[in-house]
């Protein structure tokens, strides 16, 4: 709930920002003169760029987690089972065996949502962000394609992911790794450390 609760300040925070950067773009163009006019412009783009990644990252969190209640809805939400150091870290080999587990999975049903989005919490709880989101827009997409049967098929691919292969399997464009087309590039998280 915590996490809502920033998430949502931190948006009506930016939506500010952006009305009152939006209304000083607003007051240069009134000004009239070419240059005014030119900066006005500009900085009226700004707001629109912020507005459609604030919008398109809202969607992204709001699936996501319609995702994870379905999932918790039939039991299969991964249960956090990593050994963590007396600090708190997360433990580089228990993080390790988790992600090759959820890899095998994830390679064994390539088409089934449920899979990437345990791999994609296997990357988040090794900080491996950008893969953590990639695995997870997979599990979106799968998701939405499946009508929400999330079943497996026989058509993985070499690579073992159905998916673009320069991002882990993930379809998106602008990769964050992998390279050998399966879910994991390398096969291993980021550090956990």
């Amino acid at each position: 709930m915590r996490a809502k609760i920033s998430y949502a300040v931190t948006a009506a925070v930016l939506v500010v920002y952006f009305v009152l950067v939006g209304s000083r773009g607003v007051l240069l163009i009134e000004t009239g003169t070419p240059l005014t006019v030119t900066f006005g412009l500009a900085v009226l783009v700004l707001p629109v760029i912020g507005l459609w990644f604030l919008w398109k990252n809202t969607q992204f969190v709001r699936r996501a987690n319609r995702l994870a209640a379905e999932l918790d809805a039939e039991g299969g939400l991964p249960v956090d089972e990593l050994k963590r150091t007396p600090s708190g870290r997360v433990d580089r080999d228990s993080a390790d065996e988790v992600f090759a587990r959820r890899k095998a999975e994830t390679e064994a049903a390539p088409d089934d949502w449920r899979t990437w989005f345990r791999l994609a919490v296997a990357y988040h709880d090794a900080r491996d962000t950008p893969r953590a989101r990639k695995a997870m827009q997979r599990a979106i997409a799968l998701h939405a394609g499946t009508g929400r049967t999330g079943g497996t098929s026989s058509t993985g691919g070499t690579g073992g992911t159905g998916g673009d292969k320069s991002t882990g399997g993930a379809k998106s464009t602008g990769g964050t790794g992998g390279g050998d087309g399966g879910p994991g590039g390398d096969g291993r998280p980021a550090e956990a450390a």
